[in-house]
């Protein structure tokens, strides 16, 4: 694959004001919403919860001191927080008493009607459908034509220096581009897209931008869609464009809709996942010599990442009918928040959960939700972990924390990532 724009083209191009928007930068809007939910760590937190109870009724505000961006999706309904691992997975797993359209009134407005927030029947032939763009074949052409090329074109900018930020010139900007060239979208176009993906991915602080940001790519892709109706090429538009099952194909409308989400459900969670990853591994220098050593480990070290630091701590549903989850009655309409991040950490199933130990013993973590509404973009981020991984161990030699940086911290309550990742290697 040819680039013709370098890393540092693409986002000045991306960042550079435009007309009548002089004085405001997507990307520095992203970075000061970040720190809005600028908690360091709310496993002891979570810990504390569940040691009390498997389920907690209410706001669960005061326990962590702030508002919670879960309890305002909930609006006026009751509020349930389930803990556990056993608890969290009773409810992902059960879709006709636990369901998804509340979505509808948080994501919905932005991104229009997606998989997110649909229920069974409707779905599960959403899902088929989609599917047929996400097979292992398809997964695989994308490992080697765009997400190896595309992880060495950005390493290529700063591989000869010595030192980088991971964070602010890698994870945070290859995964949207790897979706741009996914989408067969051209490189021109690429800064666009891409100011466009922070500020949809922003838009729980800036709704307006959001809108307009929705709207933007509305207008961008629907010609790209009639295009790849008329004539398919080789890309996920057009693998959708022209995916049919039973008779139905899927509409303009649901084909943007999913690529909107793709861009904070795929990009967004793969910049936050890869980031964990390398803290975890680099702030255990001792297992990620053994990674280096021994590149079967690549997996395991991908699978305990996900399950110490998901990028996602929590997910909401809304109960249709009255439910028993641990013991604990829940109400037909409560909204149900499903603490993932707490269930990841349940020491009734992992020994002393805050380590970081790529050595355990393999059981399966929930950071990709489970049930019906399993994340439909599992291989690809797992794919994307890995390759980053393999990528920075074949390129960057002796690659280690900078001892001149503060050591790297990752925050948030709901989405969770270091700000900076500062390192070194040897050249």
């Amino acid at each position: 694959m040819k680039f013709e724009m370098t890393p540092s083209e693409i986002l000045a191009a991306a960042r550079a004001p435009e007309p009548g928007d002089e004085g405001y930068d997507p990307f520095d809007a992203f970075d000061e919403a970040q720190g809005v939910d600028n908690v360091p760590n709310p496993y002891p937190k979570f810990a504390e919860l569940l040691a009390e109870c498997p389920v907690h009724h209410g706001s669960l505000a005061p326990r962590f001191g702030r508002g919670l961006v879960s309890e305002l999706l909930a609006g006026e309904r009751p509020i349930a927080n389930v803990m556990s691992y056993a608890g969290v997975e009773r409810v992902l797993r059960d879709g006709a008493t636990f369901s998804s359209a509340g979505y509808a009134d948080s994501m919905g407005v932005v991104m229009g009607h997606t998989i997110l927030e649909m229920d069974e029947p409707e779905h599960g032939q959403y899902r088929k459908l989609i599917q047929q763009a996400f097979t292992r074949r398809e997964m695989e052409r994308w490992e080697h034509e765009i997400v190896y090329p595309v992880l060495n074109h950005y390493i290529d900018a700063f591989a000869d220096r010595g030192r980088a930020d991971l964070v602010g010139e890698l994870m945070f900007v290859f995964p949207v581009h790897v979706i741009a060239i996914a989408l067969g979208l051209p490189e021109a176009d690429l800064p666009g897209f891409y100011r466009r993906a922070v500020e949809i991915t922003n838009m729980a602080t800036q709704i307006e931008r959001g809108f307009a940001a929705s709207q933007w790519l509305y207008d961008f892709l629907e010609p790209v869609v009639d295009d790849r109706r008329a004539g398919p090429q080789e890309d996920l538009i057009s693998l959708l464009a022209h995916a049919e099952l039973d008779g139905q194909r899927l509409t303009n409308d649901e084909i943007i809709a999913f690529c909107r989400l793709l861009l904070p459900a795929g990009a967004e969670t793969t910049y936050r996942a890869a980031s964990n990853m390398m803290v975890g591994l680099l702030s255990n220098p001792e297992q990620l010599d053994a990674v280096r050593a021994d590149r079967s480990l690549v997996t395991a070290a991908v699978e305990e990442s996900l399950r110490w630091e998901a990028p996602l701590t929590g997910i909401s549903r809304t109960a249709t009918a009255d439910a028993v989850v641990d013991g604990i009655e829940i109400q037909a309409g409560t909204s149900v928040n499903t603490s993932m991040g707490s269930a990841n950490h349940d020491p009734s199933r992992w020994d002393d959960p805050e380590r970081f130990d790529l050595f355990r013993q393999p059981k399966a973590h929930i950071a990709f939700a489970t049930g019906p509404h399993l994340c439909l973009g599992i291989h690809l981020a797992r794919m994307e972990m890995r390759a980053v991984l393999e990528c920075l161990l074949d390129r960057l030699p002796g690659l280690r924390l900078d001892p001149a940086a503060p050591a790297p911290e990752i925050v948030g309550m709901a989405f969770r990532s270091p700000a900076a990742l500062p390192v070194l290697w040897d050249v």
